[in-house]
């Protein structure tokens, strides 16, 4: 084959990826966007706030984020097909930016929540949305990371995120990103300014836990035990002293009156290093420790108070309504 037979071979099977990626990408988009809307807020700290989110079920149920109906006293929802509906917040969970909202109609479009452990880096990343307000918006990429944290508003970090060079903007937040068969493998969330292509999402595996308690319930129970702390580096001839394999823990740089670290005996200064023997390095840890499970359940909590290593009882209760 002479050199412009060749040339001419490979543009064909240039063009054939191309269009082979642009069917993929338009097939998924027209069996996704029938079931994406976008939300207007009003009331919250933010009045004339715009996002988006996605039908999850045939009954009304909309999945969005949490910073985009936490607090709002009226919600209206705009339909791919043209309808303008009122809505209801059914819970949110700012710990991990979820949240469902709900409208009055039946038999519509929705999307399947697709295995996110499955993904990788690489796969066609779609995301669809209202960005600035430009109702089902389209954006392709990749995904271009797995396993991300993310700290959410809470203070707490949100983790197994999705990156996504998929260009986000304001108003995409709570859209779906989707995969090439068009099921959800994300919840679009954040963006980093002012980078280009550095774009996250909740991880369709969190989005299925979550969004099935607060159907359930209307909120995510977490225990608390009521410290404010900070990781530092523990003293390494204390830390092998007392045999700890960890090099850091949680100081204690404060503690509510009457949580149940302080009826435990905490202190300020104190350093935690262990919850039922299971080692805290990091105050995200202990986070992800102090589970709906552990409320009302006694444990064992493990801290440094100067050079002594000592172990307290504590129960953590159930942690306030963050409304």
């Amino acid at each position: 084959m002479n050199s412009f037979s060749s040339l001419v071979s490979g543009s064909v099977e240039d063009g054939a990826l191309i269009d082979a990626y642009s069917e993929a990408v338009s097939g998924a988009v027209a069996a996704a966007h029938p079931a994406v809307v976008h939300i207007e807020v009003r009331g919250n700290q933010t009045p004339g706030g715009t996002g988006s989110g996605f039908f999850i079920s045939p009954d009304g149920y909309i999945v969005t984020n949490s910073h985009v109906v936490h607090g709002a006293e009226e919600l209206k929802v705009f339909l791919a097909d043209g309808r303008k509906l009122a809505a209801d917040l059914i819970g949110d969970d700012p710990d991990t930016d979820l949240a469902v909202i709900r409208v009055s109609a039946d038999e519509l479009s929705h999307l399947k929540l697709a295995d996110s452990d499955a993904l990788r880096p690489g796969q066609i990343a779609i995301a669809i949305g209202s960005p600035m307000g430009f109702q089902q918006t389209v954006t392709a990429g990749i995904v271009s990371g797995l396993g991300r944290s993310l700290r959410g508003s809470s203070g707490r970090l949100i983790d197994n995120v999705i990156q996504t060079d998929a260009a986000l903007n304001p108003g995409n937040s709570g859209g779906p990103l989707v995969n090439s068969k068009g099921e959800v493998i994300g919840v679009n969330t954040a963006i980093i300014r002012p980078a280009q292509g550095i774009c996250f999402a909740i991880a369709s595996n969190t989005v299925r836990w979550v969004v099935g308690l607060l159907i359930k319930e209307g909120r995510i129970r977490r225990s608390f035990i009521g410290v404010a702390g900070q990781t530092v580096p523990l003293i390494r001839k204390v830390a092998r002293h007392h045999h700890l394999t960890q090099e850091t823990g949680v100081l204690v740089a404060g503690i509510d009156p009457a949580s149940p670290a302080a009826r435990a005996g905490l202190l300020e200064g104190d350093i935690i290093v262990a919850l039922d023997d299971k080692p805290t390095p990091a105050i995200d840890s202990l986070h992800k420790q102090l589970t709906g499970d552990r409320i009302g359940e006694r444990a064992i909590v493990a801290f440094l108070r100067g050079v002594e290593f000592r172990r307290h009882a504590i129960i953590p209760i159930e942690m306030p309504n963050q409304s």
